[in-house]
């Protein structure tokens, strides 16, 4: 019997497979079976209804996806009166995106949520005018938010990480000095695309946030950099799309992974992925996860 469960802290997964903000909705549930993943992270939510970016908001590019929604959502009222009851319904670990334009806002909403494994905490989307990515590149401002989502919740609290720095190892220990007990590292990537008919950038914001397997590498690194700088748990996320990655992540320093663009191109690729893991790990004589970074 081979045992996928891993920990964040003292939160134990049934598996390291999340789904990722924002990539996901309830039809999704009609794919594949939700209990069997680790967990999965809502799309963001603030404290207010925020109406997101003007379109077009998302386009392919030759090896992923670069989007620029800009965190829409209807706000916690409506989260709470019209998502929450259904995914507490899903059979699986849930864990609520939350993100303010203020150190003020943040705090309003983390002592909003309840009946959840946890928070994740974006304070690293390149896609919005306040807050978001500005806040992530500044590690006092991770340390302070961090704090104070700490402060106002009994919750684990999960700091998901801009790329967008020089040393993410900075900013990661921010997080755990604020109390953190994990990061997500990291978010997507700022990236261009140009529209050959206006000859301007296509996004209205200019730049986007770039996903899928051309950024896998570099978001690998950056748990690396952390793992061997910070002791503190780490989700990757960033480019996978196979059991492999998985492995690579693992290797690397990661305790779970967040599956992101993936699902758009291969929605069974959640399933598939355990399924694999399942059988890799049980040709290679290992029992468990953490028999792979044996010597």
């Amino acid at each position: 019997m081979i045992d996928l469960s891993t920990k964040l802290g003292s939160l134990e997964l049934q598996n390291p497979v999340l789904l990722a903000s924002g990539v996901w909705d309830f039809p999704y549930t009609k794919i594949i079976d939700f209990k069997r993943l680790g967990g999965v992270i809502c799309k963001g939510v603030s404290p207010f209804p925020k109406e997101g970016n003007p379109p077009p908001r998302i386009t392919e590019t030759h090896c992923g996806l670069i989007n620029s929604i800009g965190l829409e959502n209807k706000g916690f009222d409506y989260f709470e009166c019209e998502i929450l009851p259904e995914l507490k319904k899903l059979g699986t670990k849930i864990f609520v995106n939350i993100f303010g334009e203020s150190i003020e806002e943040f705090k309003e909403i983390a002592s909003k949520i309840k009946e959840v494994a946890g928070v994740e905490v974006n304070i690293s989307c390149p896609n919005v005018s306040k807050g978001g990515e500005k806040f992530g590149k500044d590690p006092k401002m991770v340390f302070s938010i961090t704090k104070a989502v700490c402060g106002e919740t009994d919750l684990p609290v999960i700091v998901k990480l801009s790329p967008s720095v020089e040393n993410i190892e900075e900013t990661a220990q921010a997080a755990k000095e604020g109390g953190a007990m994990a990061v997500t590292a990291s978010n997507t990537f700022p990236g261009l695309v140009i529209d050959l008919e206006s000859k301007r950038p296509l996004f209205k914001r200019i730049t986007g946030g770039l996903s899928g397997p051309a950024i896998k590498p570099l978001a690998l690194y950056n748990v690396y950099r952390i793992k061997n700088a910070v002791d503190i748990p780490i989700i990757g996320s960033g480019g996978i799309s196979d059991y492999k990655d998985v492995l690579e992540y693992f290797i690397a320093g990661a305790s779970a992974v967040q599956l992101g663009s993936i699902i758009f191109n291969n929605p069974l690729a959640p399933i598939e992925i355990l399924d694999n893991l399942i059988c890799w790990l049980g040709e290679k004589g290992y029992k468990n996860l953490k028999d792979v970074n044996k010597k």
